[in-house]
């Protein structure tokens, strides 16, 4: 159920005057204009975000000092942050002097698919005038997007509005987690309506940011209830069951193998998507063969995919015991084509190149399909971006830590909220739309 306009907005003020939980988290406007993000990290670590992508882990030194280390490596960066007086918000970061950003604040509850009480929470900038309001859809994570996601106040300090909520199963919010893309965009489409009523006269353009998982769930959410447009971080335009075969294929790709073995790896992926989209009834003998015919083949080691290697070392036994904690109703064979023909809603989809989880190749040539048909969809594709849009080294070990996030990602993500790009947005490449066909 959602709380009265008078109890709304009661709690808005005083969760705008008073600090938060943790008071070092929040957004801090800078003496020299700009941005800098606080949120919480593992542990008791926090870590620190800029709007050109840049990003630090922050562990606590003397006093209120934090240690700031370069993207997600050990290495320190000499961007130390200080908190001159954490419960008023005022800190220093690299020797410049902020203080936290008076956002406009509103917790609620509402109703999700069947009734299910979901939790949420509307962040505007300071001011009166109208902004745009961007509903942020999760992933497949279970944390709480309350809690972890930095766009509710990345957004906001760059004056566009954000309405984030923990999805059902997930943080503060009641239900079973699930990954039914139908009810999770019936859950999506409640939000919209809950962030247009707390935002009223200060709502501008209405739209969705599916990341991840998101991406699928976000562009179906579209289709059931009017929005102004659709953002996609990393999602996909194929199946589950294709992500995990595209994933095997690219993988083996980086470490130098050629069709003829993703072939016979696709033998592994396919046998795995049997037995879980079948709910572990069917694919067993497939996936025995499989491994009898190639466990000792040199490539077997470096098949991963999105699923498949949590599956392979398993026994069938093993396979249908421990597969029980993990049929979470995924639509297995989604047609992502078939939601994304219909849909009238401009988009904007940015990928990773270098995505070894969800590969955005396949993704990106469905994409120019409905580009060509005259369909509102806007494509990036940043170079050297892996899932999550983070840049990245190589490891001696040849694994990959993430270093920042791609330059361009957020600035684009909040000129489409605006409704206008300004390229360039990095070193990301552009396809927009085409005309739409003379009929």
């Amino acid at each position: 159920m959602t709380g009265t306009p008078m109890l709304t907005t009661l709690l808005a003020a005083l969760l705008a005057a008073a600090p938060a939980a943790d008071c070092h988290i929040g957004a801090y406007r800078l003496s020299d204009g700009s941005a800098l993000d606080i949120a919480p990290s593992q542990g008791d670590a926090l870590r620190w975000r800029r709007i050109d992508g840049s990003s630090g882990k922050l562990t606590r030194g003397e006093g209120d000092t934090w240690k700031s280390t370069f993207g997600w490596t050990d290495r320190p960066d000499g961007k130390d942050v200080r908190f001159i007086d954490c419960a008023k918000g005022r800190i220093t970061f690299d020797g410049t002097q902020g203080e936290r950003i008076p956002f406009q604040v509103q917790q609620t509850t509402f109703a999700g698919e069947g009734g299910t009480r979901l939790v949420g929470r509307l962040i505007l900038p300071p001011g009166h005038g109208k902004v745009p309001v961007v509903v942020l859809v999760h992933g497949s994570e279970h944390d709480s997007a309350l809690s972890f996601d930095a766009m509710q106040r990345e957004l906001p300090a760059e004056g566009v509005g954000a309405f984030v909520y923990d999805k059902r199963g997930t943080g503060s919010s009641d239900g079973k987690y699930t990954q039914d893309f139908s009810v999770l965009a019936n859950d999506a489409v409640a939000a919209v309506a809950e962030a247009r009523r707390l935002a009223g006269t200060r709502a501008g353009r209405v739209g969705f940011r599916g990341g991840s998982q998101g991406g699928w769930v976000a562009p179906l959410a579209a289709t059931r209830t009017k929005v102004d447009f659709v953002i996609v971080g990393y999602g996909l335009a194929i199946s589950p069951l294709e992500e995990d075969r595209e994933a095997v294929a690219f993988q083996l790709k980086l470490k130098g193998y050629d069709q003829s073995v993703i072939d016979k790896a696709w033998q592994l992926s396919d046998a795995v998507g049997l037995i879980l989209s079948s709910q572990l009834t069917e694919g067993y003998d497939q996936l025995d063969a499989a491994k009898a015919k190639y466990a000792k083949e040199p490539w077997y080691k470096d098949v991963r995919g999105d699923f498949s290697y949590l599956v392979l070392p398993m026994s069938s036994a093993e396979i249908r015991e421990k597969g029980k904690e993990y049929m979470w109703n995924t639509p297995w064979h989604y047609d992502s084509m078939a939601v994304l023909e219909k849909l009238q809603t401009p988009q904007l989809w940015e990928l990773g190149e270098d995505d070894i989880d969800a590969p955005s190749g396949e993704t990106l040539r469905r994409l120019a399909s409905l580009q060509a048909k005259g369909l509102p969809i806007t494509t990036a594709l940043f170079p050297h971006a892996e899932h999550g849009m983070t840049e990245y080294e190589l490891t001696p070990a040849g694994e990959r830590i993430s270093t920042r996030y791609s330059a361009g990602y957020m600035q684009m993500t909040i000129d489409y909220a605006n409704g206008a790009l300004h390229p360039p947005y990095g070193a990301s490449k552009i396809a927009f739309p085409s005309p739409a066909p003379a009929k």
